[in-house]
């Protein structure tokens, strides 16, 4: 039986193009792209908002759409500015402490450890061609990670990206302001690129789309603020201190927004980081206990996370399974590495959406989309 080619007209010849110019567009003007998907990720998370602002009435007076859109633009420039104001000097205060440390001091204050050690390691003939010893290994690893001019170009090198990020703020400050002021001018303009026999199913699916997106952005905001207080208040605590404590929340709070491998490598260079900045502490009996404590605030900080803010996060509001969430990561992680783990979750969420609107009779997209 000769299977029978499906036709080719014009108006797939003209889809096919349009997709393959939007797609050069996109890339040729990929800031300004970025520009207007940071914009609609703040109007999400700030919608609210600007509604609850629309319920005031005084009188007969309500207050204009365009001062609601501005006093939110305000309030999102000065939760920036108070995070910049707070955060960017402890962090290079931080920065400075590190550069200070001098590691042939360090070596000198855990030689004795790195003896024992080495004989352990010599004892289980564990040696291997090049290797000379732990303590001239742990000497360069030291050196390499408190290098004076690594730090200080680091700095440079932020201080630079930071000047150089005005005009993206205003950019994204500009486009910002007219999506909340229209709540419906970014949805509009996608609704113009499609045929109009799907203009409903394309409706209902930017309304979907925007209601999971905004629970996931601000379940985000949610779990970074608990991270940063449970670590901060748990490191001062232990006695490593409250400056020290809120940089270390902070990294892990970031970090934390790579999914399963972040808060791995946020909790390495937090107890790094910790450790860096004691080591005027005995090393038997201040320093190495100090460790221990620093691991169970981290430990204790991740069983939190992963049985009450992940579940609210992954499962509540972008209305998946995990077991799948790991999935899509993974291969996103492959595909595009740690950018590609950080936007799996939004990009997933939006081709669940779309499918169960135009694919719904295939029965594997019906059971990934039956909680949606």
């Amino acid at each position: 039986m000769q299977l029978k080619m499906p036709k080719i007209t014009s108006r797939i010849i003209l889809i096919v193009v349009g997709v393959v110019i939007l797609g050069l567009l996109v890339w040729r003007f990929s800031n300004i792209v970025a520009y207007i998907l940071v914009a609609a990720v703040l109007s999400l998370i700030a919608r609210p908002l600007v509604r609850l602002l629309g319920k005031i009435k005084i009188w007969k007076f309500r207050i204009p759409v365009s001062i609601r859109a501005l006093f939110t633009l305000f309030v999102i420039w000065g939760i920036f500015f108070g995070f910049f104001r707070i955060f960017i000097p402890l962090i290079a205060n931080e920065a400075q402490d590190l550069s200070n440390i001098d590691p042939e001091q360090i070596m000198i204050r855990i030689e004795g450890p790195m003896e024992k050690l080495n004989e352990w390691y010599n004892r289980m003939n564990l040696n291997e061609e090049g290797f000379t010893s732990i303590e001239n290994l742990v000497g360069e690893k030291i050196k390499s990670v408190l290098n004076v001019k690594l730090i200080t170009d680091l700095i440079g090198t932020t201080a630079g990206i930071l000047g150089n990020l005005f005009w993206a703020v205003f950019a994204i400050s500009f486009i910002t302001f007219f999506l909340l002021r229209e709540e419906k001018l970014l949805s509009e303009s996608l609704v113009l690129m499609v045929p109009k026999e799907y203009e409903s199913e394309i409706r209902h699916a930017l309304a979907s789309i925007k209601y999971l997106l905004r629970r996931y952005f601000i379940g985000i905001l949610l779990q970074m603020t608990g991270i940063l207080t449970l670590i901060t208040v748990g490191m001062t605590i232990i006695g490593v201190g409250f400056r020290h404590g809120i940089v270390i929340g902070l990294l892990a709070a970031v970090l934390n927004i790579i999914p399963y491998l972040g808060p791995w490598i946020g909790a390495a260079l937090g107890v790094t980081l910790g450790v860096a900045t004691h080591l005027h502490l005995d090393f038997s009996t201040e320093l190495l206990p100090l460790i221990g404590y620093m691991v169970s605030v981290f430990a204790v900080t991740q069983i939190i996370d992963n049985t009450i803010f992940q579940p609210f996060i992954f499962g509540t509001s972008v209305m998946a399974h995990p077991l799948e969430i790991f999935i899509v990561i993974m291969i996103a992680g492959s595909l595009a590495g740690v950018a590609g783990m950080i936007l799996a979750i939004p990009t997933y969420t939006v081709f669940r959406v779309f499918a169960k609107e135009f694919f719904n009779n295939f029965r594997l997209i019906q059971k990934l989309t039956e909680r949606i």
